[in-house]
């Protein structure tokens, strides 16, 4: 049974509260049990490779901005033909966070402020409590983020048996005797 705060397979937390000054670098490097987990947890039939490269730094007065890659060799069942199709994730990482009880996270919402944002920008800032963030965990949401999710092996297809029409469903019927069309 899984807990109400589930942790990441590849879960590393960093300390926040003492940054050095050039940046916390961080390497998770997957091993088999880790990358059997991130499998399972992300409906893949494997994951022969993971490897996220982070750099922890100070961003603001008391934010964090996190920035790198993560790399993955994986392995997904084809949605045509159930085959398994290989596929390399090369991703990049970036995220700004704000301490909860942070003015900059608020001001734009309480203070009346407008917040504008730029769709090819990075997200707005999210929240973190403590003094340690769980960059493993955020790597892996970037991890999700890149797999493929409708995975086909090259020359699938979907056999739809010619070029006949497909047949009305019984809403589709129903529309069209509403409207009155024959």
């Amino acid at each position: 049974m899984k807990h109400a705060d589930p942790q990441s397979p590849v879960s590393f937390r960093a300390n926040v509260a003492r940054l050095p000054h050039k940046g916390l670098p961080v390497v998770i490097e997957a091993d088999a049990a880790q990358r059997a987990a991130l499998a399972e947890e992300h409906g893949l039939l494997s994951v022969q490779a993971y490897r996220a490269e982070l750099l922890v730094v100070s961003w603001k007065r008391n934010g964090v901005k996190v920035s790198g890659r993560v790399e993955a060799d994986i392995t997904q069942a084809c949605i045509v033909t159930l085959e398994p199709v290989e596929a390399h994730i090369d991703e990049p990482v970036e995220a700004l966070l704000l301490p909860e009880d942070s003015k900059l996270g608020r001001q734009g919402f309480e203070g009346g402020g407008e917040i504008l944002l730029d769709a090819d920008g990075p997200d707005s800032p999210e929240t973190f409590s403590g003094d340690t963030i769980d960059v493993g965990a955020l790597a892996e949401q970037f991890f999700g983020l890149a797999i493929d999710p409708y995975p086909r092996k090259s020359g699938a297809a979907l056999d739809t048996g010619g070029d006949t029409e497909p047949a009305e469903n019984e809403f589709q019927q129903k529309l069209r005797s509403l409207l009155g069309k024959s």
